[in-house]
């Protein structure tokens, strides 16, 4: 909660500079960055993929969404609403120190340079499409891991279109403070592809 109130408070920060910068990243939000990586070094202990957790459930099904070539697809017939949980962080027994926070984004890359405030698909409702959270949920499906674990409500309306989102994530640690944000925090930036079709009758 203390999290998603610092990401509020941040894009109004954003909104008021041009120059701003802020934490989650200004990713084509109140700024244009393409990418984390922008503010933010990749210079963390996480590099270890196979010990990392990004994942996307379905919250009705528990089923992740993960297809074989990697992406991710979410299939909603338009009009209608679909929960999916997306899960960041670290398997038990990881022998690096667990992440502190993860950040997240889910953006449409073709929107970054536009003057749209949301940067989601175009025609898609969505209820929380960036966070920063504290690791600490417990997640069923991942016993004795290092996560976060947060609900998004997504819905296609009329002009929904079936498109390609990337998500953005970066697990964190180190304590904030003023100045260059690389000088305190540890992080490592991720990018995965969440398709979104629409189902039409």
């Amino acid at each position: 909660m203390k999290c998603s109130l610092v990401a509020g408070l941040c894009t109004v920060l954003l909104l008021a500079s041009t120059n701003a910068l802020g934490y989650p990243p200004a990713v084509g939000i109140g700024g244009r960055s393409r990418s984390c990586t922008s503010c933010h070094a990749d210079t963390g202990p996480w590099k270890d993929e196979a010990k990392t957790i990004v994942d996307i459930l379905d919250a009705t099904t528990r089923l992740s969404l993960r297809q074989p070539d990697g992406r991710f697809l979410l299939r909603v017939p338009r009009g209608e609403t679909r929960t999916v949980i997306t899960i960041i962080g670290r398997h038990a027994g990881d022998e690096a120190p667990a992440p502190v926070r993860n950040a997240w984004l889910y953006i449409d890359p073709r929107r970054i340079e536009t003057g749209s405030f949301s940067k989601f698909a175009p025609g898609w409702d969505v209820t929380l499409p960036l966070s920063c959270r504290v690791v600490g949920d417990d997640v069923p499906e991942y016993p004795g891991a290092a996560v976060t674990a947060l609900p998004m409500k997504v819905r296609p309306g009329d002009s929904a279109q079936d498109c390609e989102l990337e998500l953005q994530v970066m697990l964190t640690s180190g304590e904030s403070t003023k100045g260059n944000p690389n000088a305190w925090l540890k992080g490592n930036y991720l990018v995965r592809k969440l398709a979104l079709d629409v189902v039409d009758p």
